[in-house]
């Protein structure tokens, strides 16, 4: 059976369900600026997505990307102090598209050309709180736990209230 995640940006937790079973939960740390679609705003995407692709297989946990390109980089407090303010992405990427048109896929609402990630972050970044730049933070160890349980083009529901998914996206659609 396939995997899928739901984000609740209201809770500030991802769950992990294969069919109704629950495999994991994770606290994460969506949008600073909250929920919306608006390329630029700095808000966290709702709706139904797919992981359009994931990159970092193999890398060390504390790996810096740029770009969806390993820098060569490990994070530490030094690299931090060096680079106040930098929005690190670590560890593991899964980079998200939208499945509905005109809500997060196509013209200034467009997922994939956002940028949109769920990615790890620097321990002791906080999490449970929206604090973003508009992807989803997770801990490094919890993100690298859930790259291996998905595959490219699992379902990616994110959702600000408790409303049932949309059916944007249904199996064997290429997003």
């Amino acid at each position: 059976m396939s995997t899928r995640i739901e984000i609740d940006i209201g809770r500030q937790e991802l769950t992990l369900l294969a069919g109704n079973e629950v495999l994991a939960r994770y606290p994460v740390s969506t949008a600073l600026n909250g929920a919306g679609e608006t390329h630029g705003s700095g808000c966290t995407p709702r709706g139904m997505h797919r992981v359009r692709a994931k990159v970092g297989a193999g890398c060390a946990s504390g790996t810096v990307f740029v770009g969806r390109r390993p820098t060569g980089e490990v994070y530490s407090p030094e690299l931090a102090a060096q680079q106040p303010g930098r929005d690190w992405i670590l560890a593991r990427i899964l980079w998200l598209t939208g499945c509905e048109h005109g809500v997060n896929r196509g013209g200034g609402v467009d997922t994939l050309r956002r940028f949109i990630y769920i990615h790890g972050c620097p321990d002791g970044t906080p999490l449970g709180v929206a604090a973003s730049h508009g992807c989803v933070r997770m801990a490094n160890a919890d993100v690298i736990d859930l790259f291996e349980r998905v595959a490219v083009g699992a379902r990616v529901y994110i959702h600000s209230d408790h409303a049932p998914p949309h059916t944007g996206c249904t199996e064997g659609t290429e997003p």
